[in-house]
């Protein structure tokens, strides 16, 4: 098990070096909780590419990230670094037609099946 500074570093590197990045119980092919679903499912539809970190295969990361984030519930979406929320913000995100921009922004969505990777 890390210490909370190696865990809070491994945190930092995980948001900087992936321009999307979410946090959820489960993995995109199987996700573990309803919430995680929705925004997986809604990633999907988009066709966007991300990143990953499973919290159930992360204990330290999953004790750990909600202080840092301020946010203390799981699937945690970030873009460009800046925590965008969760299941509820990203649905109404989607709803209102503000989270297909964010993601252009960035490069992240794909004309094919969008690659994901776990996040290291």
């Amino acid at each position: 098990m890390m210490n909370a500074a190696d865990t809070i570093k491994r945190i930092e590197h995980q948001i900087a070096n992936h321009s999307v990045l979410l946090y959820l119980k489960g993995t995109p092919q199987f996700p573990m909780c309803g919430f995680s679903g929705r925004v997986v499912q809604i990633l999907s539809e988009l066709k966007a590419e991300y990143a990953y970190v499973n919290i159930l295969e992360n204990p330290d990361i999953r004790a750990t990230l909600p202080s840092v984030a301020k946010w203390p519930t799981f699937p945690q979406l970030y873009i460009q670094g800046e925590l965008i929320g969760g299941c509820d913000i990203v649905s109404d995100l989607q709803e209102k037609g503000e989270l297909k921009p964010l993601l252009q922004a960035v490069q992240a969505l794909s004309e094919t099946v969008p690659t994901l990777v776990v996040a290291d």
